[in-house]
């Protein structure tokens, strides 16, 4: 467990740290960035080809595939996947660190691709109680894009976005039915699910069937006013049971500055699902669950080795293992809620947004589905 103090907060231990810390222009930054990010200027011409989502291989977790989004805490009950009403699109954060590329190469034996199976166990999982999980491998912007200039990053992100974007449509086309679905992701992945969400959902009837959306971890791009006030149909969730809706949070300890953002941010408090800052006690958190494995997080490195782990087992749900307030758009926790749930090096708990409250999202997910087939039902749809 205490290896876990390096989980995905990890993927962000310079990067996002010192961006939102405000140390970001000192001499160890610049020298730092000097030193681990790819060589040259991001071209597309220079990534690898697209992936073909007709292919399995190239999804990190599909609901006809054994994949560590299966797996279930220790305790818990679920029903097998493929067996939902509902799906899941699940868009994962980034785990591409090394100097290689500006983009990931999709190398199956790699530690970026082993970190996305850590994703697939320890946040995708938390969905698989009401939902088969669709989640596609892209070609993800490395973690030094959101070191530069913003028009650099935007264009990584656009890039990796596409990717995104082919691999719903592909979805929608192949697999969905016409079913129900939840979009969700972290860090990255809610960045690109942001985007997905106001350009190809609120813009179409596909709004009618998005039951919700868990846009977790955004960090540095808030999910801010802004967005909803360009949707016509989409708006935050305001409780429990709200559908058609989005919830996001960004988790720091208490005493820790809120996060500095160039716009407020959404933060739903994940304790009472409502979006207010009122702190919500302890005993509404219905189990932690610490994460399993490790993250290989050699940043700048120019190899990109695996640590060739087993994504096997996720421990029992501990509850009631923090309280939770937002204040200034940003999610407050207890500071050291307990082994295996720790902060980062630079103090955040970016890396365990999910960890903290898993079983809050596994009921919550479970109950937006049950409302939304209900509701269906009444319809007669």
């Amino acid at each position: 467990m205490k290896k876990t103090a390096l989980v995905l907060g990890s993927l962000v231990l310079i990067s996002f740290g010192l961006v939102v810390s405000g140390v970001g222009g000192d001499l160890f930054f610049k020298a730092f960035l000097a030193y681990g990010k790819p060589a040259g200027v991001f071209s597309p011409d220079n990534a690898v080809a697209a992936p073909d989502y007709g292919l399995e291989e190239n999804w990190a977790a599909l609901p006809t595939k054994q994949d560590p989004a299966d797996l279930v805490p220790t305790g818990i009950d679920v029903l097998s996947q493929g067996g939902h009403p509902v799906d899941v699109f699940f868009i994962h954060p980034t785990g591409f660190l090394s100097a290689g590329s500006w983009t990931s190469p999709l190398d199956k034996h790699s530690g970026t691709e082993e970190n996305t199976r850590w994703m697939m166990a320890n946040q995708a999982s938390a969905f698989n109680g009401c939902c088969n999980i669709y989640s596609p491998r892209y070609r993800e912007a490395n973690i030094f894009s959101y070191f530069g200039p913003l028009d650099e990053r935007d264009k990584l992100l656009d890039f990796a976005y596409q990717d995104v974007k082919r691999a719903f449509e592909y979805y929608l086309q192949h697999e969905n039915q016409n079913k129900p679905f939840i979009i969700a992701g972290h860090s990255q992945g809610s960045h690109h699910a942001q985007r997905l969400i106001r350009e190809e959902i609120d813009s179409s009837d596909l709004h009618q069937r998005m039951v919700a959306a868990y846009l977790i971890g955004s960090i540095v791009i808030p999910v801010p006013p802004s967005l909803f006030s360009a949707m016509k149909h989409i708006t935050p969730c305001q409780n429990a049971e709200d559908l058609g809706c989005v919830v996001a949070w960004d988790t720091m300890p208490e005493g820790a500055p809120a996060l500095q953002r160039p716009e407020p941010s959404l933060c739903t408090n994940p304790l009472s699902w409502q979006v207010n800052q009122q702190r919500a006690s302890a005993d509404l958190n219905n189990g932690a669950v610490a994460p399993t494995g490790v993250l290989n997080t050699d940043f700048g490195s120019k190899t990109d080795r695996s640590n060739n782990q087993v994504f096997d087992a996720l421990a029992a749900p501990i509850k009631a293992t923090t309280w939770a307030q937002c204040k200034d758009g940003t999610l407050f926790v207890s500071n050291n809620p307990g082994e295996g749930f720790n902060a980062d090096a630079m103090g955040t708990y970016h890396g365990i947004d999910y960890a903290l409250f898993y079983m809050n999202i596994h009921n919550n997910s479970k109950l937006r589905t049950r409302r939304f087939l209900d509701e269906q039902l009444v319809s007669g749809q």
